[in-house]
């Protein structure tokens, strides 16, 4: 009988291991994106990518759509300040360019509520008065890391007193 019950046990984890080995479907891959089906902005828009499109990955081919989409679709004082942007991003050095995709990417896998918190430092040190931005940045620089980080962590515990604590600093 305990045999019996050891068998029908195994037969059915056996049977049950596929279904806890399931995992979340992967993304569906992007489809391809047929050059005809691009408006006559976008193919002048994607021009230069006209004699390489075929051969593209269809999530490049996507991505560069809906960029040209969007970009087609901004009034120019946007186009003019992204155009802007792109050039600073080109002249910096690439090291500097490697260094900030991954704080981006840390960033973003920060969960949301310490994203608004970030967001919300870099708003408050925004609209300090430029001297006192710069004297801060000076102090961050010079600081050593175990000062950077006693740094971090005064700020973070007056941000956590009560407002009627705060106002006394």
């Amino acid at each position: 009988m305990k045999d019996f019950r050891s068998i029908v046990a195994m037969a059915l984890l056996a049977l049950a291991v596929p279904a806890f080995a399931q995992t979340a479907a992967p993304p569906a891959p992007a489809q391809s994106v047929a050059w005809s089906s691009l408006s006559p902005q976008q193919q002048k828009l994607l021009g230069p990518y006209s004699g390489q499109w075929q051969s593209m990955p269809a999530e490049r081919q996507a991505a560069l759509a809906r960029g040209s989409q969007r970009w087609i679709a901004m009034p120019p004082e946007q186009r003019a300040a992204a155009r802007d942007r792109f050039q600073q991003w080109h002249a910096l050095p690439p090291e500097r360019r490697v260094m900030l995709r991954e704080r981006l990417e840390r960033f973003r896998a920060l969960p949301p509520d310490e994203q608004r918190a970030v967001r919300d430092n870099f708003h408050r040190f925004q609209s300090l008065p430029p001297e006192r931005r710069a004297m801060l940045r000076q102090r961050w620089q010079r600081a050593t890391p175990a000062e950077r980080q006693r740094m971090i962590e005064r700020t973070r515990a007056r941000r956590a007193r009560p407002m009627i604590e705060h106002r006394r600093d």
